[in-house]
């Protein structure tokens, strides 16, 4: 099972395209993946309990009760993450920093290693307006990944300008995550 988590509210935007395109591409190369959007998600901001470290730094877990957990195990079971957010002021969207901040917090330090760890992660960020700050939003998500041990494979930049071009390389790369073609060669 692949996971694809995707972060706005505009349901017939850009990154809910983004979204559907990479479900398209699992299912096409004979995969399953669920899709999530964490927009509607109940899934609040990091706390930042204690002495700025809470029970995520000693036992690798949230004391919030949201969906964060269930995200987390999710993560954990997949066999390949895609993460789709919009671009807003040149970084992921507020409530995907929501998800990338408390997962860090987490997983950075989590004594058992990180539910992330060595997993592919494919990263789309969709700038809709000028299409400006993709790249400063997708290096924000590649170091989020080095953090918490994942392997950043794709990293997609899509705007309404690259718009269908894009849509089909993100269906490609999301067959791709299934095939295991990425390392290939390597």
């Amino acid at each position: 099972m692949h996971l694809i988590i995707t972060a706005s509210p505009n349901k017939d935007g850009l990154t809910a395209a983004c979204g559907k395109a990479a479900l398209d591409g699992i299912t096409i190369a004979g995969g399953t993946a669920e899709l999530i959007d964490i927009s509607a998600d109940e899934l609040e901001s990091c706390r930042i309990c204690g002495n700025g470290w809470g029970s995520c730094r000693d036992s690798a877990t949230c004391i919030i009760d949201d969906s964060f957990t269930e995200l987390q195990t999710k993560i954990k079971n997949a066999e390949g993450v895609i993460l789709v957010t919009p671009v807003y002021w040149g970084q992921p969207s507020e409530r995907m920093k929501y998800f990338l901040d408390r997962f860090r917090r987490c997983e950075a330090f989590n004594k058992e290693g990180s539910v992330a760890k060595g997993k592919q992660i494919d990263l789309i960020a969709a700038a809709g307006g000028s299409g400006n700050g993709t790249a400063t939003c997708l290096h924000e998500m590649e170091m989020w990944c080095r953090h918490v041990g994942a392997i950043p494979k794709d990293r997609i930049g899509i705007t309404q300008f690259n718009r269908e071009p894009m849509l089909k390389t993100i269906s490609d790369m999301a067959s791709r995550l299934v095939k295991g073609e990425y390392f290939k060669g390597f």
